[in-house]
């Protein structure tokens, strides 16, 4: 059961769930994580700087902090997890999810990989890490947005719907690029700027994607899940619309992966002030490579 009755997600389950895909690892499993920590490492390149001490926020696996490490951006990164299972007997801080257990001002550097989509307060935790940053320090983060397996979405809940004619929540609701926009912005960061980049994935079946999503600890922990048992019939529907719906010509089906990658800076006198507003023409990589820096 969730902690808060008001809360979206059941952060308990949610760790269980990626504990368990931590100790049964698959091989191959975490490529979306693989593939955001390159991404990661590229949009470091494009920094103008380098800072003392960072910290990987609530990423699972130690990609990001291997990423930040590798691109000789950091002095030094700590990894904060949400169980000790995660740092695999390595270094790191364990914390409660929801918590960023830094003093103010006190890292140059905070990156969070795949995992803010998982809050129940996302708001809030922007504004922990914001306050976690020294004057001028980056924030630089990718998460789930809007587009996320919506097939997925769709295929059961059109299931769903036929079978018992109700549907029960089952994918999360996540967050478009707009909105990620104005989080950061109302979190305090300077210089906000958001991208999405869109990956879409084949698989033989829906339950090879399912599959896939176990094995990440990503299936459904949302608090408003249904509590029945389902069916086998209500999965066999669900793969058939899929595959009526969302299969290419070979007959393979497509599943859909929209990540909002964004940064800020903590605020600084030294930082350019605000154009007025719609005259902003900043991308996201002039943002990054800053070169008036302390």
């Amino acid at each position: 059961m969730a902690d808060d009755p008001h809360e979206i997600i059941d952060t308990g389950l949610l760790v269980d769930r990626k504990r368990r895909a931590v100790a049964r690892a698959v091989a191959g499993a975490d490529f979306l994580m693989e593939r955001a920590a390159e991404d990661l490492a590229e949009r470091l390149a494009t920094v103008g700087r380098r800072f003392e001490k960072a910290a990987a926020l609530f990423c699972v696996t130690a990609a990001a902090r291997d990423a930040v490490l590798a691109s000789g951006k950091a002095d030094e990164a700590v990894r904060i997890e949400a169980d000790a299972a995660f740092l695999g007997g390595g270094e790191g801080i364990v914390a409660t999810p929801g918590h960023v257990p830094l003093a103010p001002a006190s890292i140059g550097l905070a990156v969070s990989l795949l995992s803010l989509q998982d809050e129940n307060d996302i708001p809030g935790m922007l504004v922990q890490i914001r306050r976690a940053l020294k004057p001028d320090g980056l924030f630089l983060g990718a998460m789930a947005g809007a587009g996320t397996l919506a097939e997925l979405r769709e295929s059961l809940l059109a299931a769903e719907a036929e079978l018992s004619g109700g549907a029960s929540p089952r994918v999360l609701p996540f967050a478009d690029v707009r909105e990620v926009g104005a989080l950061l912005q109302r979190a305090g960061f300077a210089l906000p700027v958001t991208d999405v980049e869109t990956v879409t994935v084949r698989y033989a079946t829906m339950f090879d994607l399912i599959r896939d999503l176990r094995a990440m600890g990503a299936t459904n922990v949302l608090s408003g899940r249904s509590r029945k048992p389902t069916s086998r019939e209500f999965f066999a529907r669900a793969a058939a619309i899929y595959a009526d719906r969302f299969s290419d010509p070979d007959g393979r089906v497509r599943a859909t992966f929209s990540f909002i990658w964004m940064s800020g800076w903590a605020p600084d006198a030294s930082q350019q002030k605000p154009l007025r507003p719609g005259s902003a023409q900043v991308s996201l990589a002039e943002a990054l490579g800053r070169k008036n820096v302390k």
